[in-house]
């Protein structure tokens, strides 16, 4: 049987309540419909100290925090379970495919490694968003589209629902690598 690592237990936990908090806090921080995430910075950090479980379980509590904090409520009054599956497949997604991407590139470079996973994580995000919008809501965002003028569903989801929000929380990820990568050395020292 395998023992506890105490320390890994403890970092997790401290972990998802950054995760709670970043996002609560990131509930004032909105451009467009919804609010910019920083939590991806942390879920990117948790995966590559503790593992690629973690990193899912840290993108989980993202999403379960997104529902908790009604950042999620323009979905929920359309279709409750397609809301609940497309923010918690999008977070778990996201620090699932960022782990994995740390650790197979970590052996290389912990600089490639984290600025590889930063990037896929929001894109991961995104792209399930986009799918959940695509399989649950696209007869409603249509509606929304063209109360809103525009005459190509497409462009209003890029341009109304997702482009600035992306286009930010992909440039945080990507400017913060730097204090990833020497958080994560701090973290992997003993």
């Amino acid at each position: 049987m395998k023992k506890t690592d105490t320390k890994k237990i403890v970092g997790i936990g401290l972990f998802t309540a950054i995760v709670i908090v970043l996002q609560l806090i990131s509930m004032a921080l909105r451009f467009g419909t919804f609010s910019i995430t920083l939590v991806l910075i942390p879920v990117v950090v948790g995966a590559a100290l503790y593992g690629v479980g973690a990193g899912a379980w840290l993108g989980l509590v993202f999403g379960f925090a997104v529902l908790i904090s009604g950042d999620a409520s323009s979905f929920m009054v359309v279709h409750p379970l397609g809301t609940v599956l497309t923010v918690l497949c999008k977070g778990a997604a996201a620090g699932l495919v960022s782990g994995l991407v740390y650790r197979l590139l970590e052996k290389k470079s912990v600089t490639l490694a984290v600025a590889i996973a930063s990037v896929l994580c929001p894109i991961t995000n995104t792209g399930v968003f986009l799918l959940g919008c695509k399989l649950f809501f696209m007869p409603t965002i249509t509606q929304w589209a063209a109360s809103m003028g525009f005459e190509n569903v497409g462009a209003y989801i890029i341009g109304g629902l997702v482009g600035i929000n992306f286009l930010i929380e992909f440039g945080i990820n990507v400017l913060l690598n730097p204090a990833v990568v020497r958080l994560i050395s701090l973290g992997k020292k003993k």
